[in-house]
């Protein structure tokens, strides 16, 4: 069967409350090891959930991933078949539970939102989801939502912060652990780590390794999450010092030989990537 016919759609639940109540309470975990929630979607978001799948297999771990939240199948490719995301198909191929994955279109959506409160998460994690997080949904895990974002907060808030970083041709960066409110990128700061940029990388390569330093961040910053401490030292952030890292659009890549050498190099480094956080 293509893997992609295994994943539940939320919109082809029965939206009935009675059926909904229904599915919601089979997939609630007996297990006494804190409930995680994984949202991520691209490929370096899969280098994530497959740190938290290891941490989650150690004998004395707290956790367990509960489910995981990714964007719906999409065309990729040549063909534009439909596939999917990278998260999805490295989740089914660890052998993940395919009736855990959950693939909204908004994740506003009320079906959605009822069956992630079934689970009963203790904590969400967020790595490159590509979809806004309402009031609803950050009010359902008592100890919060965490994002790994990669840049060092409230620096390049927003959907491209490497390429951004790059198109600067910023010295150092890095990746920042921070609770998720309302505002874009701007909730307290659990712990960064830091980064010098070479100025050969190119933003894909960039883009994994602070990742993957995140992973580890996350990592080692989790038992703080849950027992609460996390939220006693998390920072708040500067936000006169904040700056924008908005979406990169196609006209951007084009470039101008008028312009000068280092503006060319830092414009091929930042666009060999074209990737909402």
């Amino acid at each position: 069967m293509n893997s992609s016919l295994m994943l539940r759609r939320f919109f082809t639940l029965n939206a009935t409350s009675s059926s909904s109540s229904s599915c919601s309470a089979s997939l609630k975990p007996s297990s006494k090891r804190k409930q995680l929630v994984f949202l991520g979607s691209p490929q370096v978001s899969a280098a994530v959930l497959d740190d938290l799948f290891n941490a989650s297999t150690a004998p004395d771990s707290m956790f367990e991933v509960a489910a995981i939240v990714t964007q719906p199948p999409s065309g990729r490719n040549r063909g534009r078949k439909v596939m999917p995301s990278p998260v999805a198909q490295h989740a089914l191929d660890r052998g993940f539970p395919s009736d855990l994955i959950f693939t909204p279109e908004k994740a506003g959506e009320e079906i959605f939102l009822s069956s992630l409160r079934a689970l009963q998460p203790e904590l969400c994690i967020t790595a490159a989801y590509g979809n806004i997080l309402p009031r609803k949904f950050l009010e359902i895990p008592p100890m919060g939502t965490v994002n790994i974002h990669p840049s060092l907060l409230p620096l390049y808030r927003g959907a491209a912060p490497v390429q951004r970083a790059l198109q600067d041709g910023v010295k150092e960066t890095g990746v920042s652990l921070a609770f998720t409110v309302r505002a874009l990128d701007a909730g307290p700061v659990i712990a960064c780590e830091r980064f010098e940029v070479d100025d050969q990388i190119k933003a894909t390569d960039l883009l994994a390794l602070l990742f993957s330093q995140g992973s580890k961040l996350l990592i080692h910053e989790l038992p703080s999450i849950f027992d609460g401490s996390a939220k006693l030292k998390a920072q708040p952030q500067d936000d006169s010092k904040a700056t924008l890292a908005p979406k990169i659009t196609p006209e951007e890549s084009w470039l101008s030989f008028d312009q000068e050498a280092s503006v060319l190099h830092n414009k091929v480094s930042s666009f060999s990537l074209n990737l909402t956080i």
